[in-house]
């Protein structure tokens, strides 16, 4: 007897027994009771010594099987021309845009993708603003922009003109910008995409922020909605993933992630070996979100029910996605033959299948009834965020033009062929004498598409996209608050310390002390911020479940679910994203929040540029402090934390405001300046400051100078006898004036003293200027910087912890022009002195300038200037710090 096929059976029945056994548990108990039974097993084998294999995925299948999935409550066929309508004059206003001028771009693929998700959403689930609610956040796929420009035409808020102008913002009839800008469409967007990852981790943080505003009683909790769209290719930044576990932990049911998962990047397959839908399950699942998976449309249900042998199943999870591209664009035999042909038992699932019914079984993404099902799943979960990972074919509808090829992304034409094709497979009512004119295409006034189109988004509370641009201003805080700096201290201390004092002083404040977000990412203590724990706490959605180990300090690490401070972690990232959502506050929510963001200023700009920009373009509000900074200030701490460029890059940045104030009351002046500026006079511009960690007296306010610590520069200290000029700022202002006096004392030497406050808004000046005199021929008109020098004596000095680009940049307007000293080159660990010394913008460095240049005009004389030099430590060998 052949024992072997005994075992085999013995074996099948007793597996046959517990899958028994659990549909009987299942049927008469329930799901939760399975769940507690399979996790006590599964711990007992564990204690057993049975090591199961993890994995992150389920089946790659639709997560909502078909007897779960809720009836649709829409019009389906009238939806379906709808969204018809808006692919054509999508594509068409791409076309046509690159008829006009060529190369101008366009995505036509992307939006073909992704225009079954959006119609589902603009027809059931993204709620406008109204007087009663806030309006739901939708972080629109940035490369998808024509199609949400095509649905704004039917809905009668763009115009043929903006349709004809798309990409051509600068013709006689302004069009539409490429792409979600605020900047550019202050009424319609609200939320830059475009630049990959930056709208996944910006939407994670502001569905906590809304938490926050609500948990803080800035306004009252509604179920307000944070939904992003975003492209399997993007999922490859860092940032888009980068947050994830923070929506987990923070429990943000407000927020939905939905990936079209085209499977295309721009040159190729995102993973065309593997799945890129099964890795990011396993991601985000790790995470602790919800993961839906829409793969299948419903043309795969009555397969899928057939499956008993369960290998259609698992042909789905073993092709790659470079073979599933390459099903969508070979013919039916040829799918037949690989996919079906694989297994005998899916070769007859086929069999009856007609060479039409094959190619017309679409994904997941395309399917209207399984989008709604997993969309509503999504905002009926509770307790945590939700991804939608949806399957879909790039350039959809394209066919012989682009669909699912690897061309596609960068498709911007189309012949008249191809033309013909797409209007005859969406049944699109454009005759063949008029289809090569591509024109745009809207129903009459009162037909039934643009009826329902309206009815549904008044159901839904208006339009989305909206920005709104109501305005209301604050009262400013009190004046005392500031005031209290203008008469210095003898004590030394930093401007970091004074920061820190005029912050515990705003948020304390009746009139906009609640409306104060301080903003840090974990290096409170290091700025000497701890004082803030207790004053206002740290946000917590949750409060405080524990006991924190420095309870019985009297500046313990306080959470609470009021807590004020956004205490982010070691994210430069994250924190920002915070920071944007508070600077854009006063238009998102109508809620004018102040965000305070301090950071070390060496992890500001160059980590987090692009983000910058974001803000930027997102008309953000609100202050950026870059602590410890300047090249030389941070003792100690060498080459990867010593900032001497975040000013230089500041200058990239269009509506940021930058100071390096040296002073307490400079710091102070400026600061209430931006508030007016930026929250009473709604000026879109946000602000970059420099803190220091030096301590040093802080000197009384010179009288008169409030204008000038605004504009950017002011005499600090004057003589009558000025032979030079020195310009000092931030940390090494105070090195200027020891040069000052070291040159009075022992050389005899009278110079002024400027405080240069702000090279960006001199430059901007100047270059304002310039522009003046050139194109309007208007030679009387000065830059500030030249009225200020042009009456005084003597060679020019600046000296700043900076590059020296950014004094070199002011030389026309100086008369005479200027000397910069400046920090060029990579940091080093050593005190202050040894490090000002090497950079050559110590007082020493500063004395032998001046005596130089004055040397150079026949002012000192060169024998003594040979004596300065070797009692100053001037080093003629010494090799170039920027090369070192």
């Amino acid at each position: 007897m052949d024992t072997s096929n005994s075992n085999s059976e013995k074996i099948d029945y007793d597996k046959q027994d517990w899958l028994d056994a659990l549909h009987e548990m299942l049927e008469n108990e329930g799901a939760d009771r399975v769940k507690d039974i399979l996790h006590d097993l599964q711990v007992e084998a564990h204690r057993k010594g049975v090591r199961l294999p993890f994995s992150a995925n389920t089946p790659y299948i639709n997560t909502i099987p078909m007897d779960e999935q809720p009836a649709y409550p829409g019009d389906r066929e009238m939806e379906r021309r709808i969204k018809s309508l808006i692919r054509w004059n999508a594509m068409a206003m791409v076309v046509r845009a690159n008829r006009e001028e060529d190369g101008i771009g366009g995505h036509i693929s992307s939006y073909q993708s992704i225009a079954a998700m959006y119609e589902v959403g603009f027809n059931h689930f993204f709620r406008g603003r109204t007087d009663s609610f806030p309006g739901d956040m939708v972080y629109f796929q940035g490369h998808s922009s024509p199609g949400v420009y095509a649905r704004a035409y039917l809905e009668g808020r763009l115009n043929d003109d903006h349709l004809k102008n798309f990409r051509h913002e600068l013709h006689d009839k302004p069009g539409l910008s490429s792409y979600p800008h605020p900047w550019l469409m202050p009424d319609f967007w609200q939320f830059p995409t475009v630049s990959m990852g930056l709208g996944p981790i910006t939407a994670i943080y502001h569905a906590r922020y809304i938490k926050y505003l609500e948990d803080r009683g800035l306004r009252e909790p509604t179920d307000q909605h944070v939904w992003a769209f975003l492209g399997d290719g993007e999922t490859d930044e860092p940032e888009s993933l980068g947050a994830l576990k923070l929506a987990a932990r923070e429990k943000l049911d407000n927020l939905t992630f939905v990936v079209n998962c085209n499977l295309q990047r721009l040159d190729g397959p995102v993973s065309g070996n593997s799945k890129i839908i099964q890795e990011l399950e396993a991601a985000f699942r790790g995470a602790g979100w919800n993961v839906i998976k829409v793969i299948w449309g419903d043309s795969w249900d009555p397969l899928l029910e057939k499956d008993e042998s369960g290998m259609l199943v698992k042909r789905m999870g073993e092709v790659v996605d470079g073979q599933y591209q390459k099903y969508t664009v070979e013919d039916a035999e040829y799918v037949r033959e690989h996919f079906f042909g694989a297994y005998p038992e899916t070769a007859e699932l086929a069999a009856n299948l007609s060479d039409s019914e094959i190619k017309r079984m679409r994904r997941g993404g395309h399917d209207p009834a399984k989008i709604y099902a997993a969309y509503k799943k999504a905002v009926e979960t509770k307790g945590r965020p939700t991804v939608i990972l949806a399957k879909t074919v790039k350039g959809y509808g394209l066919g012989t033009a682009g669909e699912g090829q690897n061309i596609t992304h960068s498709q911007k034409k189309m012949g008249e062929e191809s033309l013909r094709e797409f209007r005859t497979r969406f049944g699109l009512p454009i005759s063949d004498e008029e289809i090569d004119d591509v024109p745009f295409y809207r129903p009459d006034d009162d037909s039934p598409e643009m009826e329902y189109l309206r009815q549904r988004r008044a159901a839904l509370g208006g339009h989305v996209p909206t920005r709104l641009t109501d305005f209301n201003p604050i009262d400013m805080p009190a004046d005392k608050i500031f005031q209290e700096f203008d008469a210095g201290s003898d004590r030394a201390v930093s401007t970091t310390m004074v920061f820190v004092r005029v912050l515990s002083k705003l948020l304390s404040d009746k009139n906009i002390g609640k409306l104060v977000v301080p903003i840090i990412p974990d290096e409170a203590r290091t700025f000497g911020m701890d004082a803030l724990f207790r004053q206002v706490g740290i946000y917590a959605h949750s409060g405080q479940l524990y006991e924190p180990v420095d309870a019985d300090n009297l500046l313990y690490y306080k959470e609470a679910k009021d807590g004020q401070i956004l205490e982010e972690g070691i994210t430069e990232a994250g924190a920002f994203s915070s920071f944007v959502a508070a600077g854009t506050a006063y238009a998102n929510h109508g809620i004018n929040t102040i965000p305070f963001y301090t950071y070390y200023s060496m992890f500001g700009f160059q980590r987090i540029g692009d983000s910058a920009w974001l803000a930027g373009d997102s008309r953000c509000k609100g202050f950026l402090l870059g602590a410890t900074a300047g090249r030389t200030t941070l003792a100690g701490e060498g080459l990867q934390h010593q900032d001497g460029h975040s000013l230089a890059l500041a200058l990239t940045y269009p509506n940021m405001v930058a100071y390096d104030p040296a002073f307490a009351y400079e710091l102070a002046l400026i600061i209430k300046d931006g508030i007016r500026r930026m929250y009473v006079d709604n000026e879109q511009i946000f602000y970059y400051i420099t803190l220091m960690n030096d301590n040093y007296e802080q000197p009384a306010k010179p009288e008169g100078s409030d204008e000038g610590i605004l504009k950017g520069m002011y005499k600090f200290q004057s003589s009558e006898k000025a032979q030079a000029q020195i310009l000092g700022s931030g940390a090494i202002l105070p090195e200027a004036v020891k040069a000052a006096e070291q040159l009075k004392k022992k050389y005899k030497i009278e110079t002024n003293v400027w405080s240069v406050t702000s090279y960006k808004n001199l430059i901007n000046d100047a270059l304002d200027v310039e522009r003046e005199q050139v194109r309007n021929g208007n030679k009387d008109a000065k830059a500030y910087i030249t009225e200020c020098l042009e009456g005084e004596n003597g060679p020019v000095v600046a000296a700043s912890d900076y590059m020296k680009l950014l004094p070199n940049a002011l030389n026309k307007a100086v008369p005479g022009g200027l000397v910069s000293l400046g920090t060029d080159g990579f940091g080093r660990s050593d005190g202050r002195c040894a490090l000002r010394k090497h950079f050559e913008v110590d007082a020493n460095a500063i004395t032998f300038t001046v005596l130089s240049e004055l040397e150079a005009k026949g002012e000192f004389d060169k024998k003594k200037l040979d004596k300065a030099r070797k009692d100053l430590g001037i080093d003629l060998d010494k090799p170039n710090p920027v090369g070192e």
